[in-house]
């Protein structure tokens, strides 16, 4: 039977090299874009373009989209309450490792509920530079641009457990940045995200 940290004989191993020392190889520091948000409120189509303005930049970066998370390290995860928690738990542990390393993690999961979020706000906190990014976007926008068409088979009961639907979505009480997807495009938005991002996180490219 496997066993816990708690009631095992593993022990923290310290590293000699420091993520100060990686940053500077880096030339910026590491931080973690969350971005939360309903199915369709363009979480994945801004943090795309983010990252590409980012990389123009220099800036050493990397995508996790909830859904291409779901294909490998989540994959035996579905989406019960305790499967969403340890979806993003196992998410946020990987953010914390890359943004140690001086990466800028952009994650786009649709994340429903706060004290998830919040988890991954504090195990990251210490490490790097967290930013709550809540992609604002309205049930009715959502379900008219339903790009994959999940909102449909959800309202026909094909879908169990749909965010917006028959779960939850806890908005964000107090995220570090709002962007308002009912009225505002990709591109706009994009422009948003990098000018509060350059004004709040010390990013130089190499």
């Amino acid at each position: 039977m496997a066993t816990s940290p708690s009631d095992s004989n593993i022990t923290w191993h310290e590293q000699k090299v420091k993520k100060e020392q990686r940053w500077k190889l880096n030339g910026h520091q590491g931080a973690v874009l969350w971005f939360t948000g309903m199915s369709g409120a363009g979480k994945s189509s801004i943090a795309n373009q983010v990252d590409v303005a980012l990389n123009e930049k220099g800036i050493r970066t990397y995508l996790l989209d909830g859904d291409n998370i779901r294909h490998g390290l989540c994959k035996d995860l579905g989406f019960s309450l305790e499967d969403r928690a340890d979806n993003i738990r196992r998410v946020g542990e990987v953010c914390k490792l890359m943004a140690d390393s001086g990466v800028v993690v952009l994650a786009a999961l649709i994340s429903p509920y706060a004290s998830d979020r919040d988890g991954v706000r504090e195990r990251v906190n210490g490490t790097a530079s967290f930013c709550e990014v809540y992609v604002k976007a309205s049930l009715e926008t959502c379900e008219n641009r339903d790009p994959k068409g999940l909102y449909k088979l959800a309202r026909e009961g094909k879908i169990k457990n749909f965010t917006g639907i028959d779960d939850p979505y806890e908005k964000p009480t107090k995220p570090d940045l709002v962007l308002d997807s009912d009225t505002k495009s990709v591109p706009e938005l994009t422009n948003e995200t990098m000018q509060w991002v350059e004004s709040r996180i010390k990013l130089t490219g190499n």
